[in-house]
């Protein structure tokens, strides 16, 4: 039976694993793929404090891995498949084994959410993506379209422009959510050509993207854009298949939680972007991963 179990590898889970290290808990942290997630596939932040001429996503997760193995925190590379998380008892069921634990701390994060229009899945992986950094430089010289208007659409647009001859930014309002310094430099850039008020309806090709058809909404006109490659973000599906009808949740099926970030389970924690919450930062993630820890180790102690 250990102190502590943390599902999920992130920002918020190795912080968390961190704190309770230092706590000397027994405490183990599940993660299914490489710790750090998806973070990972951050080419560039800006906005973490103590960088002040920023750092890569691979660089900062590398930093925290190395720094919560100088307290011994046990990482174990397991895929969770089921959960009992009833008032009195916790249990964890991975692909390996199967434990036991008094608190448990939820930190699996989200995923890229799909527009869901014809042509998405079947070009997925031949021009689809969902991830600039991992694809971009696949890219070169060719034309794309990037489908979103908030921070990580912009930023992943500049970032295509390493690569690419020419990025079409689409985004259904008249004006973009992001930030204003991003979006100053969307405008300052080139290569980049906003399409305000259009929608996508459809990805067009076979083996490959060869175009998206787009709607004008302010000229009521369908029209087809060649390009090579899609890049979508549009916000994220929180991944809490694993707690649904156990846990409550928003109407988007984020957990909610408290300001410890107890659920409706006492000593159920939630952390990062799985967590029902304004703002979805690495800082905001990093927060709840130490609120959790500490909240944790209060209900242990009580």
């Amino acid at each position: 039976m250990k102190d502590l179990i943390i599902i999920g590898g992130g920002p918020a889970g190795l912080t968390a694993g961190l704190y309770a290290a230092r706590a000397k808990m027994d405490v183990v942290l599940l993660e299914r793929m490489a710790p750090g997630g998806q973070v990972l596939s951050t080419d560039w932040i800006e906005n973490y404090p103590g960088f002040p001429e920023g750092i890569s996503g691979v660089e900062l997760m590398d930093r925290i891995r190395r720094q919560v193995e100088e307290f011994d925190l046990k990482i174990s590379m397991e895929e969770v498949v089921a959960l009992d998380i009833s008032d009195d008892k916790k249990v964890v069921e991975t692909t390996k084994s199967r434990m036991g634990c008094k608190a448990l701390i939820i930190a699996c994060g989200s995923r890229p959410r799909k527009v869901g229009i014809e042509g998405e899945d079947l070009l997925i992986g031949r021009g689809v993506s969902y991830c600039a950094t991992c694809d971009g430089a696949f890219f070169r010289d060719q034309e794309v379209a990037v489908i979103g208007g908030g921070d990580s659409a912009l930023e992943e647009a500049i970032y295509l422009t390493r690569f690419v001859r020419k990025a079409f930014l689409i985004h259904r309002r008249d004006q973009f959510r992001a930030v204003t310094i991003l979006q100053e430099r969307v405008k300052e850039n080139p290569k980049i050509e906003p399409l305000l008020s259009h929608i996508p309806l459809k990805i067009v090709g076979t083996d490959r993207v060869e175009a998206i058809e787009l709607k004008d909404l302010k000229e009521d006109r369908v029209y087809r854009k060649a390009v090579q490659g899609v890049f979508v973000f549009i916000g994220t599906i929180p991944n809490t298949e694993l707690v649904k009808g156990m846990l409550e949740l928003d109407a988007q099926g984020f957990i909610i939680t408290d300001q410890d970030m107890q659920t409706s389970i006492p000593g159920v924690f939630a952390a990062g972007d799985i967590r029902s919450k304004s703002l979805r930062q690495i800082s905001t993630a990093v927060g709840d991963g130490a609120t959790a820890a500490f909240a944790a180790q209060r209900y242990l102690e009580s």
